[in-house]
């Protein structure tokens, strides 16, 4: 590696809760120290629904010589959150993603930074940052020092990419809700109005793909067939399917590269996206003042 990149160490604590599997304390902390020089910040191992266990945790792997940023859950007492501010300067909130309803999950980060933002001019004292976040409105509602989401990877393997609001001026608006494009043909989002850009009003696909050529991207074009299971593939071409019961499989031939055939230029997109979502926030840190939770819905 030349280049130096900045690297946050998730404990996958939350996705081994979910498979009911156990991670190793200390083949953690092992794993840690022997690529401590390309991590910046790593997690303690938190335990899921036990706060308690996860503090003896993060203690033991500081008592190992560590520095982990530790995770207060949602469910969890609040006096957990204020232990850890009392003493640690960069902590994380937890349990936000998915799952819940917007509304409960808004009513739990607004008692957190409640708690966090203590202060006459709201002016948050420590750096959080927020596990799972993908929704916009809860990322521009309170001020995140960082945050972490898979949503634009996943985003890009079912076919499609952010577009954020664009107005007839062509300047892109970030704080109202987005477009979740889907451009690959193989969607089955390709028959439902307002996800596809094959369903988009002609205007609005004038405007998205305006977007995708002035990021420098093109939409592309594929051409799709059958063909025996035992063909032999062109330039150019995949198969896209398994065989059915007639021992047909579809095959996609690539009339010319793009978002809608390959998933990589539809990661470029969906990093282009977060980074200009990043420089449109104000910078840290910017005062938390709680709103109505009147009009915000899913």
């Amino acid at each position: 590696m030349t280049n130096k990149v900045s690297l946050f160490l998730d404990s996958g604590a939350y996705s081994a809760w979910s498979k009911n599997i156990e991670i190793n304390l200390q083949e953690y902390i092992e794993f840690i120290k022997k690529h401590k020089k390309y991590i910046d910040v790593y997690a303690s191992l938190d335990v899921i629904g036990d706060p308690e266990k996860t503090y003896e945790n993060h203690l033991e792997m500081e008592r190992q010589g560590l520095k982990p940023l530790i995770c207060f859950h949602k469910n969890e007492d609040y006096k957990w959150l204020k232990l850890y501010l009392e003493k640690y300067e960069y902590l994380a909130l937890g349990g936000i993603a998915g799952g819940d309803n917007y509304r409960i999950v808004q009513k739990h980060l607004d008692k957190c930074w409640d708690i966090i933002c203590n202060t006459k001019d709201g002016i948050p004292k420590h750096k959080i940052h927020g596990f799972g976040l993908t929704s916009l409105k809860l990322l521009l509602r309170y001020p995140w020092y960082s945050v972490d989401s898979t949503s634009w990877v996943m985003t890009s393997r079912f076919g499609s990419v952010y577009v954020p609001k664009i107005v007839k001026d062509g300047k892109c608006i970030y704080d109202k809700d987005n477009w979740k494009v889907c451009v690959s043909d193989r969607s089955p989002s390709i028959k439902e109005a307002g996800k596809h850009i094959t369903s988009f009003s002609p205007p609005e696909r004038k405007i998205i793909k305006q977007y995708f050529k002035g990021k420098g991207y093109k939409l592309g074009k594929s051409r799709f067939f059958g063909r025996p299971k035992d063909y032999e593939l062109q330039e150019n071409e995949k198969f896209v399917s398994k065989a059915d019961k007639n021992g047909i499989r579809e095959v996609e031939k690539i009339i010319e590269v793009g978002l809608c055939n390959d998933y990589k230029l539809r990661d470029e997109m969906n990093i282009i996206y977060f980074l200009d979502l990043e420089k449109s926030i104000p910078e840290w840190p910017w005062p938390y003042k709680k709103k109505s939770m009147k009009g915000f819905g899913m």
